[in-house]
């Protein structure tokens, strides 16, 4: 039998939740392990300080992404990872246009990101442009992306 789909939740969360946890499971699963890495591995202490978003279906994390304060105008958002099982509902966008609504609430003016390459043109879609050339980081191109909120 399929499971009934409800309205996609999206909210803010805990460092140290049990919705913490379960994000570093997706972010392990859908961010580390395709690259044959394993996110525990990483320093997660700059995590305390960061905005954690949560996308839910059904009470289950679908979704995740991370924002972090630079400076009174800029936030750079971070470890963006929808579950596979849920791709192509509109859950990345969901979240990014909630981190965005969030941002401009705390008086942020400009959204910051580091792109895998593969993800430039949904970001460019939601309005994002390229600030740099291409370069690597955890071993796979990305670009620097901003906008303006």
């Amino acid at each position: 039998m399929i499971e009934q789909i409800e309205k996609v939740q999206i909210k803010e969360f805990g460092f140290n939740s049990d919705e913490y946890r379960n994000e570093l499971e997706l972010r392990d699963k859908v961010l580390r392990k395709p690259l044959g890495m394993n996110l525990y591995d990483e320093n997660l202490e700059a995590d305390k300080n960061d905005v954690h978003i949560g996308a839910f279906i059904n009470k289950r994390m679908v979704g995740v992404l991370i924002l972090t304060g630079l400076n009174s105008k800029d936030i750079k958002m971070r470890q963006v990872a929808v579950d596979d099982d849920f791709r192509a509902m509109k859950i990345g966008t969901e979240m990014v246009r909630f981190a965005e609504e969030y941002s401009k609430k705390k008086g942020y003016s400009t959204m910051l990101l580091n792109a895998r390459k593969t993800a430039v043109a949904f970001y460019e879609k939601m309005g994002y442009t390229k600030m740099s050339g291409e370069f690597l980081e955890i071993n796979i191109p990305h670009y620097k992306m901003s906008k303006n909120l």
